[in-house]
This record gives C-alpha cells, sequence and structure tokens, in this order.
C-alpha cells in the first residue's frame, strides 16, 4: 500500500477522507467526518490529535458506541475470520490468530471477554500492537477491578492508540512544507 502524504490527506474532499481514513476507528467514520472541518492539518500528529478530540468531545452514547463496535479478542468473529483487515492484522500481530491459541487458550479468553463484558457492558479494548498473549491476560485480570469511570477511560485511550496505528499504516509523516 502506498502511504499518503499530508498534503494528500489535506487535499481529499470529506467523503473521500471518511472513505481513506474511515477505518481507523473502529466501524466509526463519523469521527473523521466531524473533525474534517479542521483540515488542513499540519502532520499526522495534528490529525490523529483533532480525531481524538472529536472522540474525546462526543457524547457518553457516542463514545461507548465506538467501544462496543471493537471485537472480543478471540472473539467469535476472530475464530470466523470476519474481522475487519485491521482488527486481524493486530490480533494476529500479538500471537492472537488462530494457529497461534490452543484450546485452553480460547476458552481463558472466552471466559474473560464475558466476564469483562457484564462487569462494564462493553468489550475489552487494548492496543494489540504494543502487546502479547500473556501481557493481555494481565490486561484483563487487571483492569476487571477497575471501576466503571475508569475503565471507559481506559478503553478510550486504548482506542485512541489503535487510531494511532492504524492512521501511521495510511500516511507518511511529511510536515506542511512552506503552509502548503
Amino acid at each position: 500500500m502506498i502511504k499518503k502524504t499530508i498534503s494528500c490527506i489535506n487535499a481529499l474532499a470529506e467523503a473521500d477522507a471518511v472513505e481513506c481514513l474511515g477505518g481507523i476507528f473502529e466501524h466509526s467514520p463519523w469521527i473523521v467526518r466531524d473533525t474534517w472541518p479542521e483540515a488542513p492539518f499540519a502532520s499526522i500528529e495534528h490529525l490523529h490529535g483533532a480525531l481524538c478530540q472529536t472522540l474525546q468531545s462526543a457524547t457518553a452514547d457516542r463514545q461507548r458506541m465506538l467501544i462496543s463496535a471493537h471485537p472480543d479478542l478471540v472473539g467469535r468473529a476472530a475464530l470466523a475470520g470476519t474481522l475487519t483487515r485491521e482488527s486481524t492484522g493486530e490480533q494476529r500481530a500479538a500471537g492472537l490468530g488462530p494457529d497461534d491459541l490452543s484450546t485452553g487458550d480460547i476458552a481463558r479468553f472466552n471466559d474473560y471477554n464475558a466476564e469483562y463484558q457484564a462487569r462494564f457492558g462493553f468489550p475489552f479494548v487494548i492496543c494489540a500492537r504494543e502487546n502479547r498473549k500473556v501481557s493481555i491476560l494481565a490486561g484483563f485480570e487487571r483492569r476487571l477491578g477497575n471501576d466503571p469511570e475508569t475503565e471507559l477511560r481506559t478503553a478510550l485511550a486504548e482506542i485512541e492508540r489503535i487510531a494511532w496505528y492504524r492512521l501511521a499504516d495510511l500516511a507518511d509523516n511529511d510536515p506542511l512544507v512552506n503552509g502548503e
């Protein structure tokens, strides 16, 4: 895939930006759409910050819908092969691909997913690119002790990290030259 420069991204019409960048936040292209009037962006860091500000300013319902758009780790969608391309790659890179896990591993993830969902009402979200199976399982254990508000903030922070990596996959970081 050829990465787009920030100059090329800034030149996109809103609909094209949503198509190009809409997968940065799982099944939530509204974040790009709501951020786009702020273009142009000086760098991918600036774009990422603006997208995250849109997320942080969103209603609690929209934030919870975004969190709920994320799949369970090693869940039914992962095992059936129906995750987004981005989620599939991220889970595989963390050692959570179907060929990487024993039946016991899968059962452990299913148990944690169910316990977490029952406690917080949304799926466990962690930046898989920064973790492996052992640290993800430890994250489940640690975060199950959080209160709901802390866990909501933690999930949103993880989503922002995931979005950073997804944006970096799509864009070169070429700061604007002479205000182009």
